[in-house]
């Protein structure tokens, strides 16, 4: 449920993102059931030295970190990311859902252009798939990610790599958004979490959403970014998605 807390008069975008995390249907917590993971080894929050620790050397990795508190702050500095009239696109991801960016997006106050709602609307297969190949190229491609190295290391999976795609190279700018609780220590964990972690549950969405079940196709690691103020990550200090 939205726990709504109201702003001043006339804030509209205030209004929109003053929200607290929202579970969703495919949240986690309405996963696990059938999924048989550990949640105690991959859903840990970090102590807050390892945090800062980690923190750093996503830095120095030329990866800007932005620390939420918060969804709500997480939210908001999504918002201010994004310029007006950007051109925008976004990877399935339930922390994006949970922070409430949908909502945001359906009101859309700074006048985005919705690379999703251009995919989604088209029902030709053929040129839909081609609509996907091109969006991972967008002005600003939003993500969710599998796992974080305390090293620095950002991990990402998918199956098709409709989002993978965007992170090396094609997005002019990366806005990946994740929660504290995807912290593990090394990049082999982290791999390890997208195994036994995030494929059961993803596995479990799939089938409960489209009546299939899903894999990993596609691997990415951001290891060092070329490209100054690219990439920026947005890391919450809540266990957010999976």
């Amino acid at each position: 449920m939205w726990k709504c807390v109201h702003p001043p008069p006339g804030d509209r975008m205030a209004n929109v993102t003053q929200q607290m995390a929202r579970e969703t249907e495919y949240s986690a917590s309405n996963l696990l059931k059938d999924a048989g993971v550990d949640v105690e080894r991959w859903n840990r929050m970090p102590d807050e030295a390892t945090l800062q620790r980690t923190v750093e050397a996503i830095r120095a990795r030329n990866i800007n970190v932005i620390l939420a508190g918060t969804a709500e702050e997480a939210l908001r500095a999504v918002v201010d990311l994004l310029p007006e009239g950007a051109e925008i696109m976004y990877a399935s991801s339930t922390t994006l859902v949970e922070m409430g960016f949908d909502r945001v997006l359906k009101e859309n106050s700074k006048g985005w252009r919705d690379y999703h709602a251009v995919v989604t609307a088209e029902n030709d297969t053929e040129k839909r798939h081609a609509l996907r190949r091109k969006s991972v190229a967008a002005d600003y491609f939003l993500s969710g990610v599998q796992a974080i190295a305390e090293s620095g290391e950002i991990v990402g999976c998918d199956k098709t790599g409709s989002r993978m795609g965007a992170w090396p190279h094609a997005a002019a700018h990366l806005v990946l958004v994740s929660g504290t609780n995807k912290i593990v220590p090394t990049v082999d964990d982290a791999l390890r979490r997208c195994r036994e972690y995030c494929l059961p549950l993803e596995n479990q969405r799939a089938q409960h959403a489209y009546g299939v079940g899903s894999y990993i196709g596609k691997h990415v690691i951001l290891d060092k970014e070329d490209t100054e103020n690219r990439t920026t990550l947005v890391l919450i200090r809540e266990p957010l998605g999976y």
